[in-house]
């Protein structure tokens, strides 16, 4: 099934149409539920925390995100399409 859609190419557009911090606040609390972005939030920090090498456990008990969804941000870190990479790149 192909992910790369054109609703989700229209979304990426208008995300890189952001000029800065408080408008892409503005502009996700918008778009998404509270709920949403807290599962955004408690993902990127998962990704955040593997990549200080933390164990699964200890990110676990700190973001409250399942083991299960760790391993998985993790597959991802290391064999996905290199977008957690490039991020975490610009943002060390």
């Amino acid at each position: 099934m192909p992910w790369k859609t054109p609703q989700l190419k229209k979304l990426v557009q208008a995300l890189l149409t952001i000029k800065d911090e408080k408008e892409m606040l503005n502009f996700l609390r918008d778009l998404c539920t509270l709920e949403e972005l807290e599962e955004l939030s408690s993902r990127w920090e998962v990704v955040l925390l593997l990549q200080q090498k933390k164990s699964y456990r200890e990110i676990a008990k700190k973001t409250g995100v399942s083991t299960t969804t760790i391993t998985r941000i993790a597959h991802w870190l290391k064999y996905g399409e290199g977008g957690y990479r490039a991020v975490i790149s610009r943002n060390t």
